[in-house]
């Protein structure tokens, strides 16, 4: 009753979709990645929170 393996399949899903998401917000979607595997559902609601990043012209 007490087998971790779907908590463990979730987070790890979960960390890859904020990868996704990390990098359609301009953000390194490795870096993310690895926060949202400490972290979890906080890293999605700062990724989500924080604007995008603005790309600057020269």
């Amino acid at each position: 009753m007490n087998d971790p393996t779907p908590y463990a399949a979730g987070w790890g899903t979960l960390s890859l979709i904020n990868a996704g998401l990390a990098q359609s917000k301009g953000r390194s979607g490795l870096a993310w990645w690895l926060i949202s595997l400490l972290i979890g559902p906080v890293a999605t609601f700062l990724i989500v929170v924080l604007k995008p990043v603005e790309k600057k012209e020269f």
